[in-house]
């Protein structure tokens, strides 16, 4: 479905991505690990057109797309959900997600998509006329997710998600993230939380100083003492 190759990226002068490759195969789940300053949000903003690639090709679908800017992305049915949720904080969560729905064919599917949304975030149905700022950190990055869903995507890119969460509202974040996957979508997950992550994927890459150290299903990253202590310190 997502094809990279060669890609080159920095910010200002500072080159941080060389030469990344890496594929992400449909309906699976493919996940990003590395150190701190490895490169792996770099990636997924250069992916996603937040950062323009310096070098590289970005393919979607058969479709070259690596100069395409993020709000056409979207329109393919590619979307993001960023580090942070950058959520609208003093609209209620009904109105977050219907923020999210601003295409026409997802305007067109609102409705479908709210029923889906509430139905893998309950606990958004009864908090949809609260002020989103007021939410819990993980409510928040269950709305942050939800309202990605709103664009009707193929594809997500997620930047941590399990970021600064309680243990117990991890484990409902990386659940939700396998659900996701069973209602067709694929994911691309960039993440500090080695073992749950590596739980829920299909596929892992390891990202070392801006390079792909190593690429391959779970299984093998699981079953390499080698890998596990040089690149992820487990």
């Amino acid at each position: 479905m997502l094809t990279v190759k060669g890609l080159e990226s920095g910010y200002g002068e500072m080159q941080v991505l060389w030469g990344v490759d890496l594929e992400v195969k449909e309906r699976s789940i493919t996940t990003v690990l590395g150190p701190n300053g490895a490169g792996k949000s770099t990636t997924l903003k250069t992916i996603f057109g937040v950062l323009k690639p310096w070098n590289g090709t970005i393919e979607y679908i058969g479709e070259d797309i690596t100069n395409v800017p993020p709000h056409k992305k979207v329109e393919l049915g590619m979307t993001m959900v960023p580090e942070g949720r950058h959520l609208f904080p003093n609209m209620t969560v009904e109105d977050n997600l219907i923020m999210g729905a601003y295409l026409k064919k997802a305007e067109e599917k609102l409705s479908d998509s709210l029923e889906l949304v509430y139905s893998l975030f309950p606990r958004l149905k009864e908090r949809e006329k609260q002020k989103a700022g007021t939410l819990s950190g993980g409510e928040q990055q269950m709305l942050a997710i939800a309202r990605a869903l709103m664009s009707a995507p193929s594809l997500i890119l997620m930047d941590e998600p399990s970021q600064g969460l309680a243990p117990k509202l991890v484990k409902e974040v990386f659940e939700t993230i396998l659900k996701l996957k069973d209602e067709g979508l694929t994911i691309l997950l960039v993440e500090q939380n080695v073992f749950a992550s590596l739980e829920i994927s299909d596929y892992a890459y390891i990202l070392h100083e801006g390079k792909i150290a190593f690429g391959g299903s779970v299984d093998e990253v699981r079953e390499s003492e080698e890998i596990k202590k040089a690149y992820l310190g487990v």
